[in-house]
């Protein structure tokens, strides 16, 4: 494992482009915390006049703004390598300063909520520039019934950061302080298990590793079993106490009112999986059989069904078949891929102590980041399509929106970025000549939707159901969190899979759970993606326009309504069926092609 010096700095993002140094970080972060007694001013004094109002949401976005400069440079620096105490002192401070700012302004919202609505009008139609704030104020008006009082709002906003230790703790167990076993490779070379090389060996050939790996993974969990069901638990009380102080009947209505979802999704996409759990169970047969393997277990998962030669794809590769495979979206968007590729957008590999997975991220008015762990497997080339996906989602909507309706909600951001592995997957398997590459690519996608629909979907159901205990006063051990997990592995894989012992343990591990009621939203995505890039390749004209007016809305509509410009209602289970037949239809091409 390298250390993060041994990495060329042409594979290293650059966040000089975010701020230039780290005095420059210093610098405003004592501008800023100096600026925040502004708010004092305005405290009492909203219903003045249409220009004080203006005054301070405009004071209030600039705050916003720079406490996100301080706290991304921070965090993606902390990222490169999470044992380094200064940048985490760098994050730790830009959150701190983020609580000091909510609680200084949680009178803004109770505030405007006072207005007689006639005056609020009143206010907009006289005072042309409040229309910078249209949306905001409807949002607001959205939330009166879960709104408190001033003095109420200040005290939740200063426990905000009090409450933040499961998930902190988590992350720093699972990034900087978890290490895992050596295990023998296929050469029976020693190699130490980590976040970034686990899926590689959960899918070599040699069956023999996979489970080393496997059970070497989960044994650290294990160990760490009660202390990470204290996290979880922590973590699950945090969201019900606060769904419970603002008024909402739970902890999901909560987090999916907050992205504007009705709850209905959410029991459209479980109860849709549901009734057609038999396409996973089939997966599970026809994997088991051409495994050729007496049993299935749950190490066997990753390795594809279809042999072939185990090749490293060099990430100058990876560039030229995202660009391929992205080319039904047109020049202006592959421009945008290709100047991310050039002027280090990414950074690529691995090293000593970085953040594990992939994401993107950055600040309104600069360009996205997307962080990387590359190992040169097809997964990643596809995470690549993926992350440069909500990059580039990221940079429609900063530059048609302003800062305040930029930041799109969470349950659309996963559709850009899916939709960037649905198109690569096509390509591949309408370019590929190879009975066996189709049926290596066919088992792919295949995977895709094991892993994003089925898999994410019982995340969701575990998160359902955990949070429901929270609820009912029930204490969530470690002994109780796995049976749960293990029940609802039986069910979605049926009776050809083997649950063993060790998976009871997953849900120890999965850092989105301490983002309650996110993880279904990849579920929804997912199938909203394959919809969209259906109509994409078919040349629809009216979906590809309505695509990018997608990618520009930001928040400026629902998250429903956005969707809806692609021709894909959420608010139905229709998506979720549609996209489960084209499931259907893969098991059966693979079925001929084995």
């Amino acid at each position: 494992m390298k250390k993060r010096d041994e990495i060329p700095v042409c594979d290293t993002w650059n966040l000089a482009d975010i701020l230039p140094s780290e005095s420059a970080w210093e610098e405003l972060f004592r501008e800023t915390e100096q600026e925040l007694s502004g708010y004092k001013e305005f405290e009492g004094h909203l219903m003045d006049s249409g220009e004080m109002l203006f005054s301070c949401l405009r004071f209030d976005e600039e705050v916003s703004l720079k406490i996100e400069t301080l706290f991304v440079y921070g965090k993606q620096k902390s990222d490169e390598d999470t044992g380094n105490a200064k940048y985490q002192e760098f994050a730790a401070k830009a959150r701190a300063l983020s609580y000091q700012a909510a609680g200084l302004s949680a009178y803004l919202v109770p505030e405007i909520l006072s207005f007689p609505e006639e005056t609020l009008r009143e206010y907009q139609e006289n005072y042309p520039q409040l229309s910078r704030y249209k949306r905001t104020l409807e949002i607001i008006l959205n939330k009166k019934a879960h709104t408190l009082s001033a003095a109420e709002e200040a005290l939740l906003a200063k426990s905000l950061e009090a409450t933040s230790g499961a998930s902190d703790i988590f992350n720093m167990f699972n990034n900087a302080d978890a290490k895992f076993p050596e295990i023998l490779d296929e050469n029976q070379k020693p190699v130490q298990i980590t976040h970034g090389n686990f899926i590689a060996f959960m899918e070599k050939q040699d069956r023999r590793v996979r489970k080393s790996a496997f059970e070497a993974l989960y044994s650290v969990y294990k160990q760490f079993g009660n202390t990470l069901a204290s996290t979880f638990f922590s973590n699950g009380k945090k969201a019900s106490f606060y769904a419970s102080a603002r008024n909402y009947t739970s902890a999901r209505a909560f987090s999916l009112w907050e992205n504007e979802i009705p709850e209905t999704v959410y029991d459209n996409l479980i109860q849709a999986v549901h009734e057609d759990i038999s396409y996973l169970h089939e997966y599970v047969s026809i994997r088991k059989e051409a495994l050729g393997v007496d049993e299935l277990h749950m190490y066997d998962l990753y390795v594809p069904m279809v042999s072939l030669e185990e090749k490293k794809i060099p990430f100058e590769d990876a560039k030229r078949m995202v660009l391929e495979g992205l080319k039904p979206l047109g020049e202006e968007y592959l421009s945008l891929l290709r100047e991310g590729f050039d002027n280090r957008w990414i950074d690529v590999y691995e090293n000593e102590g970085k953040r594990s997975g992939a994401y993107s991220w950055g600040v309104y008015g600069i360009h996205p980041y997307v962080l990387l762990n590359y190992n040169g497997t097809l997964d990643s080339v596809f995470t690549l399509a993926h992350e440069m996906g909500h990059a580039l989602h990221s940079w429609y909507s900063d530059k048609n929106q302003t800062y305040v309706d930029a930041g799109y909600k969470i349950f659309v951001a996963e559709v850009a970025s899916t939709c960037n592995e649905a198109l690569l997957i096509r390509h591949l398997l309408a370019t590929t000549k190879d009975k066996n590459e189709r049926a290596y690519l066919v088992n792919h996608f295949m995977d895709s939707f094991r892993g994003t629909l089925y898999r994410q979907a019982m995340f969701a159901e575990f998160e359902d159901e955990t949070h429901r205990l929270v609820k009912e006063g029930q204490i969530l051990t470690g002994e109780l969190l796995g049976k749960t997990y293990h029940k609802l592995n039986e069910f979605y894989f049926g009776p050809d899979m083997i649950i063993d012992p060790e998976i009871d343990f997953e849900w120890s591990r999965i850092p989105h759970f301490y983002t309650p009621f996110y993880v279904y939203q990849y579920a929804t995505g997912f199938s909203a993606a394959v919809a969209i890039s259906s109509k994409i390749l078919s040349g629809d004209e009216k979906v590809i326009k309505g695509y990018f007016e997608f990618l520009s809305g930001g928040n400026s509509m629902t998250p429903i309504d956005l969707l809806k410009l692609c021709g894909v209602d959420m608010s139905t289970a229709e998506p979720v069926k549609d996209a489960l037949l084209v499931f259907a239809g893969l098991l059966k091409e693979m079925r001929e092609l084995i």
